[in-house]
């Protein structure tokens, strides 16, 4: 489990020098005989949950901390955890916005009323089936659901169209999934919505007389792929290209996006939210249109290999645009029911 504490972004450069995140304003320089800066100084900070992980948002936060002298003060954990921890505090919560890595935690909290509704011009930035249908939170960057299949032992001819073909017998013993994982859950929820409980059941009682090998998360599951230890794994997108760009080198596998649509071939957003009870609300607000904006965008394309979801930002080099994807018809509202689908993987033996 990751820190529940806070952490403070600090700010860089001449904000940092100004004193700024000390509360002490701005100052002439030593010496001067000048009177103070006209820099602004920021009013208050913005307290964050992030259900992101910090390696992948950190630089991100800097980043915004730099452009709008507003501090940030972070609390990580994964959505979940955060989700419980809002529902706890309720109305006492110091959180301004929390910011989930899937739309199951952002919909457990707004369900208890405890989301403002955000503006029309921030909802709008975005494709209607990649926010809220109550308008009270909006996705910042889009993953897609893959087959990650090692290239050395699987062809592309070999794959099937869609994930039901992977309770076909010819997969017994070559699949990887990470059934703890909050974005394959979420692959499950859109499962249930389009092909109900029974189906949904079945494929899952598949996969594990398939004899399936269990990973925690994604990156075991992806690097098992590309060794070998599996032929193929369920998983997002970005992981094979964040990994390849870490190790340096290229790696025996690849992603196989689903031409069958359905639920493998889902577009999932991470999302963000406002508190009704914020007590830093403009600051909020502030954070949630930064992330929409071509910087916050850009980066998520190209530093994390997400998809950005505002027009006009490119998308990094190998990735299939978006448009050009048989992706499953739902709404990211669709996809907030986790605990059912948590309470299905128990009952099949999925998780414990």
């Amino acid at each position: 489990m990751r820190t529940a504490g806070f952490r403070k972004v600090l700010l860089v450069g001449i904000l940092a020098a100004e004193g700024i995140l000390s509360g002490c304003g701005s100052r002439a320089p030593a010496g001067s005989g000048t009177a103070p800066s006209a820099l602004p100084v920021p009013s208050g900070e913005v307290v964050l949950y992030s259900g992101r992980e910090e390696s992948l948002v950190a630089p991100l936060l800097v980043k915004f901390s730099t452009a709008t002298g507003i501090p940030v003060k972070v609390k990580y954990g994964s959505t979940a955890e955060l989700a419980a921890t809002l529902l706890e505090e309720g109305s006492r919560s110091p959180a301004d916005v929390f910011w989930a890595q899937d739309p199951g935690g952002l919909g457990a909290v707004a369900a208890a009323d405890l989301l403002a509704p955000l503006p029309q011009k921030t909802l709008g930035l975005v494709p209607e089936n990649f926010r809220s249908a109550r308008g009270d939170w909006v996705g910042v960057s889009g993953r897609a659901r893959v087959v990650v299949y090692n290239t050395n032992k699987v062809q592309p001819a070999d794959l099937p169209s869609d994930m039901w073909g992977f309770t076909e017998p010819q997969w017994m013993g070559r699949i990887g999934w990470a059934p703890s994982n909050g974005s394959f859950q979420v692959m499950v929820t859109a499962m249930r919505k389009l092909w109900g409980e029974d189906k949904t059941r079945a494929w899952l009682q598949g996969i594990i007389a398939n004899a399936a090998k269990e990973y925690p998360k994604n990156t075991p599951l992806v690097q098992a792929v590309a060794s070998g230890e599996v032929e193929v794994g369920f998983a997002n997108h970005y992981y094979l290209l964040q990994i390849s760009k870490e190790e340096g080198t290229v790696l025996a596998a690849a992603n196989y996006f689903l031409p069958g649509g359905g639920p493998g071939s889902l577009v999932m957003v991470a999302g963000v939210g406002q508190l009704a009870t914020a007590p830093n609300s403009a600051n909020a607000q502030r954070f949630i249109e930064y992330l929409l904006e071509p910087d916050a965008q850009r980066y998520f394309a190209q530093d994390t290999f997400e998809y950005p979801l505002i027009a006009g930002v490119e998308i990094a080099a190998g990735l299939q645009p978006l448009a050009s994807l048989n992706t499953a018809a739902l709404n990211v509202s669709d996809l907030i029911d986790t605990r059912g689908t948590i309470k299905l993987l128990k009952e099949v033996g999925a998780l414990e």
